[in-house]
């Protein structure tokens, strides 16, 4: 399970140290209990993120199954994905 407090602070540790491999790497130190991908936000094509910003989205990951996929449910959610916006 993951809180939308959590989210949030992701989301503001994202602003505070801009958004690139070593910026995961610092969440995942963090929040050792949350699973953490960085990706493009295009890669994520037709979801709907749980927090928006101008530079980035960030979306749930629900683990529980043996395949991995998105959710907008903060109580099956075990991860978050990072998911950065390059301006057209």
């Amino acid at each position: 399970m993951i809180t939308a407090e959590q989210v949030q602070a992701v989301a503001e540790r994202v602003k505070q140290f801009g958004l690139d491999d070593s910026t995961v790497f610092k969440l995942r130190q963090d929040f050792p209990s949350l699973h953490f991908t960085y990706c493009m936000d295009d890669d994520l094509s037709n979801k709907k993120p749980v927090l928006e910003q101008s530079a980035f989205n960030l979306y749930l990951v629900d683990g529980r199954e043996h395949c991995l996929c998105l959710t907008n449910d903060y109580e099956i959610a075990t991860g978050v994905v990072v998911a950065e916006i390059i301006p057209e």
